[in-house]
């Protein structure tokens, strides 16, 4: 019997709650996902967005791409909190540092998955998390990235020439209606990014509410593109069901706008 999936659906994995250590320090709480029957043929580092925000671990889209790729796409998901962030998981150690010690927290991410020996790694930000892959996520280990509504607020020109420099596939995903990057700028900013690829999504919003299947698809072609897309809306098996209302105050924390 296909059952829907919907946004609380847990789709089988093999899910082990996780910790990572910084090189100064800090523990951060985390949970890797990855397919119950088979090797995964590619790996999610996910990058939250602003924890003074309402980011974390489990912000929607993060949270999508653990309970179905694992199954529906063969991918492992790999997500935790950034220093001083706060979720149903846990609070990791340390304290929001603006995009500065997390480079700690990006490292040791990058580093748990390689001595893992989870394939094929990328990295995917969101908002505050594209700024750190930017900034700090060209480590030999990583395959490429994905960028999700990218602010380009911490990131700076010279980010952007290392990663032209480098070469590494690169693709920026734009909503139409995005409160700090939309898609013409986004386009001259990313032109710098000679192999970055600049999509556009019609009547986006920042926060990608209502958009999760379109973006889930985005990040399959990228990172599986033998794994056919769009995804799955029904599933042959068994179904478990999330807990919503364990999300809903950071949602509405979200949407504050950011300072300065």
């Amino acid at each position: 019997m296909s059952n829907q999936i919907r946004a609380n659906s847990i789709l089988p994995a093999h899910r082990e709650e996780i910790e990572l250590h910084t090189a100064d320090g800090v523990t951060l709480v985390g949970e890797l996902a990855r397919p119950l029957d088979r090797e995964p043929v590619a790996t999610l580092v996910c990058l939250h967005p602003l924890p003074t925000h309402g980011g974390m671990m489990d912000s929607h889209i993060y949270r999508k791409a653990a309970w179905r790729l694992p199954a529906l796409a063969g991918i492992a998901v790999l997500r935790f909190n950034t220093r001083g962030t706060s979720s149903v998981r846990g609070t990791s150690g340390g304290s929001f540092s603006n995009a500065v010690d997390e480079k700690f927290d990006v490292a040791a991410a990058i580093e748990y998955a390689e001595f893992a020996d989870l394939p094929n790694i990328w990295l995917v930000g969101w908002s505050f998390g594209t700024d750190l892959t930017l900034m700090y996520g060209l480590d030999p280990a990583v395959t490429g990235a994905i960028l999700l509504s990218p602010p380009l607020r911490f990131s700076q020109p010279e980010h952007l020439d290392a990663w032209a420099a480098d070469g590494k596939p690169l693709t920026a995903i734009i909503p139409e209606f995005d409160d700090y990057l939309r898609p013409a700028e986004a386009t001259e900013r990313f032109a710098a990014i000679p192999q970055c690829d600049v999509v556009p999504v019609e009547g986006g919003k920042h926060l990608w509410v209502g958009d999760a299947e379109t973006i889930l698809d985005e990040i399959v072609r990228r990172v599986a593109p033998e794994v056919a897309t769009p995804l799955p809306t029904t599933w042959d098996g068994p179904i478990e069901t999330g807990d919503m209302n364990a999300y809903a105050d950071r949602t509405t924390a979200a949407f504050k706008p950011l300072d300065g």
